[in-house]
């Protein structure tokens, strides 16, 4: 993956809290891509809280529309080589394959970056019980 910065990488909202220290998995990401940012179907203010509270700054996210329009809106706005769609699901992919951006599972992204996944097998999102690796 390094070496490669004309890059927009897209993680859908659920890929992302799949990852031990999202914030971490964003610092690292910004050396190798040119843009990179959240998509989800949930309503702005989670993505918006999400973001802020694993201190993301992200380049551009969904808002109120849905996944398939904002990676179309995304690839219209930002020029690079690459469009990378990192997804948790198989209607991840499917999507990808709809707007023509590259596919990754998030395992295979984490895998491949030396990211940490979250060991929390939680589906319910109940993130102030998850355990940071990070904190003092």
């Amino acid at each position: 993956m390094n070496g490669d910065s004309d890059m927009t990488l897209a993680f859908e909202l659920e890929a992302l809290k799949a990852l031990a220290s999202p914030e971490r998995v964003f610092e690292d990401a910004r050396g190798w891509t040119e843009y990179i940012g959240v998509v989800s179907e949930k309503p702005t203010y989670v993505v918006t809280n999400f973001t802020r509270k694993n201190r993301v700054r992200q380049d551009f996210f969904s808002g109120p529309r849905g996944k398939e329009e904002s990676l179309e809106g995304v690839k219209d706005q930002f020029d690079t080589d690459r469009y990378v769609y990192i997804g948790a699901s198989e209607e991840d992919e499917a999507l990808a394959d709809a707007v023509d951006w590259e596919y990754l599972a998030v395992e295979d992204a984490a895998e491949a970056a030396d990211w940490i996944l979250a060991t929390h097998a939680d589906e319910e999102g109940d993130e102030d019980e998850q355990v940071r690796d990070d904190w003092p």
